[in-house]
């Protein structure tokens, strides 16, 4: 594995796989160019280095060519980023011409690659009464198919760079399957680069005490997360809806409040785990509860373990706030995934709004804070705490899954 800074890019071609699944408004106009923006120290160091680019992504979810999907879209606001023209590629499959035709400081963007069923290697448009064994056929065609595929993008270049965190979960063409035809030029990008040591600096090098705050809306989509992370920290703050469930758990009155019945044996489990490991978890107290689920509806504080019936939990309460926040000041490393309350209503946003505050106010005061997830994004940037915090990672699938302990393919092709 080489390294960015101290590659040789003179007079080489670099394919670069980028994440620029950016979106589009009905005028087909960028409505937020975050993801092109964060490419662009890696792009622009290849460019300084004396190499030219070839620039590769996916836009949406095509199920084939589509005006709507096309990347040619972007191509002015790359331009302007990069501070230099861009030539565009209308066909992935076909840019051999334009690839070999590239010289020092010029740049090629490749139409998107999910053009082409053979970047996710997944069959397209089968019928759908179609049988398992068709199933099968198009699922092993498409997979023949798919080396000759990246064989192709390989081709046009010298050496490999990824940079696409938001995919390196997927063991697509583009972002795993092509390194190997780069064994000994192949290299992550600053993006990547940064997201990785971000995810080792809360994993695997953190100080102590590392605390984490898991929120979101049910313990079914951050089950396998909380699963690693209560071997790991020292305390796990729950919160948002998920926290009920584990409230229930314990026999808790909760309400018209969101839960999982059938996740009660596994909260449990987890709550066992930390007592035996001594790690402490912390619960809401105190909840901000509702008399229905909408952003006028009449509201009171009210305990977490003794929500009234026809009440549901909308948001963290003062007292658990308060909890919360002593947790967090004392704490020197931070991961934050997952909003404690419905930020999204504004009644409601109170409790992830103050979290927001104190991981702040925890990084000026020396903690390394890491904030990952979607929602959790979504929170910090609405609040203007981004730049407040040590680092906001931008992939929430491959965050996801990087807490809960996977090993993402497309970090793994760069370093094995």
């Amino acid at each position: 594995m080489k390294n960015i800074d101290s590659y040789d890019f003179s007079g080489k071609k670099a394919i670069v796989r980028v994440d620029f699944n950016v979106p589009l408004n009905d005028k087909f106009e960028i409505t937020d160019d975050t993801r092109i923006r964060a490419a662009v120290p890696t792009l622009k160091k290849v460019l300084e280095k004396g190499g030219a680019l070839i620039i590769m992504s996916h836009l949406g979810r095509p199920t084939g060519p589509a005006e709507k999907y096309s990347l040619r879209h972007i191509v002015r606001r790359v331009e302007e980023l990069l501070g230099t023209g861009v030539q565009f590629a209308p066909d992935c499959q076909k840019a051999q011409s334009q690839a070999a035709a590239l010289r020092s400081g010029e740049v090629l963007l490749l139409e998107n690659l999910r053009f082409y069923a053979e970047e996710e290697g997944k069959p397209r448009n089968l019928a759908e009464d179609a049988s398992e064994q068709e199933k099968k056929e198009a699922k092993a065609a498409v997979k023949a198919s798919q080396k000759e595929f990246t064989k192709v993008l390989a081709s046009y270049a010298d050496c490999y760079i990824n940079d696409a965190f938001g995919t390196a979960h997927r063991a697509h063409a583009s972002t795993a399957l092509i390194a190997s035809y780069f064994p000994e030029d192949k290299m992550f990008g600053y993006l990547m680069e940064g997201e990785i040591n971000a995810i080792d600096n809360v994993l695997k090098n953190a100080r102590r005490p590392l605390t984490a705050i898991i929120g979101g809306s049910k313990v079914s989509s951050k089950l396998e997360v909380l699963k690693n992370l209560v071997g790991k920290v020292d305390n796990l703050i729950i919160g948002g809806g998920m926290g009920y469930t584990f409230v229930k758990a314990q026999g808790g009155r909760i309400g018209n409040s969101l839960h999982e019945d059938d996740l009660i044996p596994a909260a449990l489990e987890i709550l066992e785990t930390a007592r035996e490991k001594g790690v402490n978890v912390s619960l809401s107290v105190e909840t901000k509860v509702a008399d229905s689920y909408s952003n006028d509806a009449a509201t009171q504080f009210v305990s977490t373990f003794n929500i009234p019936d026809g009440w549901e939990g909308m948001d963290a309460g003062p007292a658990s706030i308060a909890m919360w926040k002593k947790i967090i000041l004392d704490s020197k490393t931070v991961l934050w995934n997952g909003p404690v309350g419905v930020f999204e209503m504004d009644n409601f946003a109170g409790g992830t709004l103050e979290i927001a505050k104190t991981l702040a106010e925890a990084t000026a005061g020396g903690t390394y804070t890491l904030v990952g997830g979607g929602d959790s994004v979504a929170a910090v940037n609405r609040m203007g705490f981004a730049d407040k915090v040590s680092y906001v990672s931008t992939g929430g699938g491959a965050m996801l899954e990087a807490i809960e302990g996977k090993e993402l393919p497309g970090i793994a092709a760069i370093k094995n």
